[in-house]
């Protein structure tokens, strides 16, 4: 079984490493040194390095890991071609020891954005997804990233989501104030702010949650997305 561990970075980067034993996979390293301190200290060794887009603070450790690791295969879509060794595309499949990734598109927020999909039971969402939101859509391609989260909604509701920021508490005060009040998402909100007030992350989530509590997946058309995502950059 893999283990999942977050290493806060920035002022609300998650770098996510998936541990196989003692070896791990890095997920958007925004920064290397607290990764090389976390290797370091567990004993682990880095194997590859997974890209889900080119903005900075995703990627700037990766030469600083490379250094330490020559080897370190970095996989990524074309728009991180300078960084990655294994250029890979939407739909393509590959193995990390013995479970099956699936990239998925993922553009919107970038014209690239790719996700990956570890054992049909991990997504790796960079800034496509969060927890009760999505990321902005800087490309202005608002139909995109609609399609994006069309293909977040399809995936089993099992499938633990492990985006890119903590970014939970800010979203939930949004989603409060543009869907009806529900159990559900009032509770999603008291779990939140009892796990940031003792510095723990708030993910993973699910999909299964976030179909309940996010109002982005729970847009019905492009049109419904659009006042959604312009309502919540200016709120």
């Amino acid at each position: 079984m893999l283990k999942i561990i977050p290493i806060p970075a920035l002022s609300d980067n998650y770098i996510w490493l998936i541990q196989h034993q003692n070896e791990v996979v890095i997920v958007d390293p925004s920064e290397a040194k607290k990764v090389l301190d976390y290797l370091a200290k567990n004993q682990l060794n880095p194997t590859a390095i997974l890209l889900t887009h080119h903005h900075r603070d995703h990627t700037d450790g990766v030469p600083e890991l490379l250094s330490h690791y020559p080897s370190l295969e970095v996989y990524g879509s074309s728009e991180v071609s300078e960084l990655v060794t294994r250029l890979v595309e939407p739909e393509e499949h590959f193995s990390l020891w013995e479970y099956e990734v699936r990239v998925i598109e993922s553009a919107g927020h970038t014209e690239k954005h790719i996700s990956y999909l570890v054992g049909n039971r991990w997504l790796f969402c960079g800034d496509a997804l969060f927890s009760g939101g999505c990321g902005r859509v800087f490309t202005g391609n608002y139909q995109a990233q609609f399609d994006t989260l069309q293909r977040f909604n399809a995936l089993p509701d099992w499938v633990e989501v492990y985006a890119g920021h903590e970014y939970t508490q800010s979203n939930l005060k949004f989603a409060q104030a543009v869907m009806s009040d529900s159990c559900m998402l009032f509770e999603y909100q008291e779990r939140a702010d009892i796990l940031r007030s003792h510095h723990k992350p708030t993910l993973p989530t699910t999909i299964g949650i976030e179909k309940q509590i996010n109002p982005f997946l729970k847009a019905e058309n492009v049109e419904k997305f659009i006042q959604l995502r312009q309502q919540k950059d200016n709120f």
